[in-house]
């Protein structure tokens, strides 16, 4: 792959180095030759140990938990790439980190997602690819070019599958109205239609199921969502959804499992039957539950890496 007179050349952050190795699987590459170690102090040390000058490089890491880690790791291997003249750098940050602040909420709130944003572009990245950011709007934060990938169309199709004899039965349900886009597109996918969870949100991580939008009852469905960090808002939606609703059996999807503190032990007790997320963030043996089944972005990002290269339109990975 030699178009631009470059060749691509992907190196990976410590978290995000299966799902970097799958990517360059897809294309036919090697993952870059680079050690990101931590001193005993905490300070970080990268170490790119081949030649990048004049190529076009993709740098993929999530910046997931310990995130200030990760992004640190990020913008400081975008900076070793730089001063080693390359001719093209890409952030590929399947999961961005801080995207929940993207506004002031409250008086003298920072605007976290946009100094990250900002911190990115000043490490020397050209352009950033990245999949379904908490608030769309963040691709406003950069300066440079942001390809936003959506999560929808990989895990529409397993749902679409799953469930293709019975799609009378199958309604998707939005855990809350800043979901309802994405719920609604995904309904559209699988040609079924659309509920909505009525919450409050009274502090952070903790919500109250008020009402259910919708006619749930004696239904299978598809809680869909951007991320589940705590699971504290999908397992009282599933639960409400039950109990409430009247559903039969309750799914849930979700594009970034962050699964903190204690998701799994809530998944697990849940009424949820199965739970699909997608590898946008490595999840660990310890985290892994029958119940939780993890699709693969690589194809898709491997798919947008080259038509980066290339010159091509992005858009095409939507449908």
């Amino acid at each position: 792959m030699s178009l631009h007179g470059k060749d691509i050349k992907i190196f990976a952050g410590n978290a995000s180095k299966h799902v970097a190795a799958q990517m360059a699987r897809e294309l036919g590459l090697p993952v870059g030759n680079s050690d990101v170690i931590t001193f005993s102090d905490g300070e970080i040390s990268v170490s790119i140990k081949e030649s990048v000058r004049g190529s076009d490089v993709f740098v993929v890491q999530s910046t997931c938990q310990p995130v200030n880690t990760h992004i640190m790791e990020l913008l400081i291997m975008i900076d070793a790439l730089k001063r080693a003249s390359a001719g093209r750098i890409t952030a590929v940050i399947p999961y961005f980190g801080y995207a929940r602040q993207d506004r002031k909420a409250k008086a003298r709130d920072p605007i976290s997602a946009k100094l990250v944003a900002d911190l990115i572009t000043t490490a020397g990245a050209d352009r950033v690819l990245t999949m379904d950011l908490h608030a769309p709007q963040i691709q406003g934060f950069f300066n440079i070019p942001v390809d936003h990938l959506l999560g929808v169309p990989i895990l529409a199709p397993y749902f679409d599958e799953k469930f293709k004899d019975c799609k009378d039965d199958v309604i998707v349900v939005s855990p809350d109205l800043g979901s309802v886009t994405r719920a609604r597109n995904f309904a559209t996918k699988i040609d079924t239609h659309l509920a909505i969870v009525d919450k409050r949100r009274p502090k952070a991580n903790v919500c109250e199921v008020l009402n259910i939008i919708g006619d749930v009852r004696g239904k299978r469905v598809v809680i869909v969502d951007d991320m589940i960090d705590t699971a504290g808002t999908l397992c009282n939606a599933a639960k409400a959804i039950i109990e409430i609703g009247g559903a039969t059996e309750v799914y849930a999807c979700a594009t970034h499992g962050v699964l903190s503190g204690p998701a799994i032990e809530r998944i697990e007790a849940s009424v949820i039957k199965e739970l699909v997320i997608l590898d946008t963030i490595e999840l660990p043996e310890e985290k892994q539950l029958d119940k939780i089944k993890v699709l693969p972005v690589a194809p898709v990002f491997a798919e947008a890496i080259e038509r980066i290269y290339e010159d091509k339109p992005i858009s095409p990975l939507f449908g």
